[in-house]
């Protein structure tokens, strides 16, 4: 990790942080990760042992994990609106210190809490020398996956350095592209602008007060903000590129993002925290396809399914079988169709709504709702039928009260005009619930 330091010193006067509007410098951070230093000596903490951190972006928090990995240690990150519950994420990859920051993210408590797991992946990572990062799935399909990866092997895809900008980290700390997001920007000596949270609101004030120019976020964040027109009424205009990953974008909300900022480059991301985060090119004529790979991973259709193969990929799961064959493809579970170099990602196997032995995608009919009148958001998932398996059942929320019946008969009669019979929702739900986890995926199960 020393050569991230030394960059960062190349860099001393300039801002890596805005955080609750203070400024941080570079020099500012390398002195805290020394700083830090000093406080695992002191603490007693030992290169091998893992080291829970529980916190939210801070300029303090960084620089832990970026000591933590630097010391040798197994660094576990966790959110306050973490999808995975402490106490059994924990259960899992074991724990020797436990690091509590205070909810601004400037003081830290840390305490000993020994709990015992053994697991031979991390024995052998320990063995070389090398620091690690456990993070959990969300278990949205069961019990979470915790993840183990090489820090070290995960930081060297920044070694080559690219052009700083400013960016918010959209996604969690405790989740593989938050921490990918926040290595990019700053070992391309960039800075982080935080956020109080990831409503509409915060992302979109920060952007217009901190002249934000990267915005990564999620579709479903990225049509709530659409929806809320805040994109008109505060001044965006320092965004120079959003992206966009993690599920599929429906196509409505993508032409009319390109609408609402014609200047601004639309780049769709894929990774997985399994592999990393590859390189993309979202191909030029508004669309859904997008090119992926970049050095040190390989793409290859299998049967209609995407397999990848990474030098960044993780060491395995501490909790499940490898998802990874003989020859190191993993599986990344994701339909795709192909055009030349350019795929389109249709959805997850394990979202596929089955009728009578035909496929459904639900993001295929939630495109077709969300651009109807007085929706504010829906999801569309599978329930079991005796006779055809399932059926397409829809959840929607609604910008304003509207007759049930209606609805039906609006969303029926579009889908049934833009899709196959056997895709119109066989049934609706106007509900007032979130449809999305705290890492602003959208969930699809009753």
């Amino acid at each position: 990790m020393q050569w991230l330091l030394d960059r960062f010193a190349t860099a001393a006067g300039q801002p890596a942080f805005i955080h609750e509007g203070e400024t941080t410098t570079y020099a500012q951070v390398i002195a805290q990760i020394d700083g830090f230093g000093s406080v695992l000596a002191r603490e007693g903490v030992k290169a091998g042992e893992k080291v829970a951190v529980l916190a939210d972006y801070a300029p303090a928090v960084v620089c832990l994990i970026l000591a933590l990995a630097r010391h040798g240690a197994i660094v576990i990150p966790l959110s306050r609106a973490a999808v995975v519950e402490e106490d059994a994420a924990l259960a899992i990859s074991g724990c020797d210190w436990f690091v509590e920051f205070d909810p601004e993210g400037r003081e830290a408590t840390f305490a000993r809490r020994p709990i015992a797991a053994e697991h031979a992946l991390v024995s052998a990572l320990i063995a070389a020398g090398r620091p690690g990062l456990i993070l959990f799935s969300s278990g949205s399909s069961g019990t979470p996956k915790a993840i183990l990866h090489d820090f070290e092997r995960i930081a060297d895809k920044f070694r080559k350095q690219r052009a700083a900008t400013r960016a918010i980290p959209f996604l969690m700390i405790d989740h593989f592209g938050g921490v990918n997001t926040v290595l990019a920007i700053t070992s391309s000596l960039g800075t982080v602008v935080t956020v109080a949270d990831r409503s509409v609101n915060a992302v979109c004030e920060a952007i217009a007060r901190d002249r934000v120019q990267l915005l990564p976020a999620t579709p479903s964040f990225l049509t709530l903000m659409l929806t809320s027109g805040l994109h008109r009424r505060l001044d965006l205009t320092s965004l120079t590129r959003i992206t966009y990953g993690t599920e599929v974008m429906p196509q409505s909300t993508l032409s009319r993002l390109k609408q609402a900022f014609p200047g601004v480059e639309l780049q769709q991301t894929y990774g997985l925290s399994e592999v990393g985060v590859l390189r993309s090119q979202s191909r030029p004529d508004g669309s859904l396809w997008v090119r992926v790979g970049g050095d040190g991973f390989e793409t290859e259709v299998r049967d209609g399914i995407l397999w990848i193969r990474s030098q960044y990929a993780m060491l395995g799961y501490l909790n499940a079988p490898s998802m990874f064959d003989p020859d190191g493809w993993f599986n990344t579970q994701d339909q795709v169709e192909v055009d030349g170099d350019y795929i389109k990602i249709l959805g997850r196997v394990s979202d596929i709504i089955n009728v009578g032995g035909q496929k459904v995608y639900p993001a295929e009919v939630e495109d077709v709702i969300l651009e109807l009148d007085n929706i504010l958001d829906v999801a569309v998932l599978g329930e079991a039928h005796p006779l055809l398996g399932q059926i397409v059942v829809a959840k929607v929320s609604l910008l304003s009260p509207e007759p049930v019946e209606d609805l039906k008969r609006r969303i029926r009669a579009a889908c049934r005009a833009h899709l196959a019979a056997y895709k119109a929702p066989a049934k609706v739900i106007v509900s007032d619930e979130s449809f999305h986890t705290a890492r602003q995926k959208k969930v699809r199960r009753a």
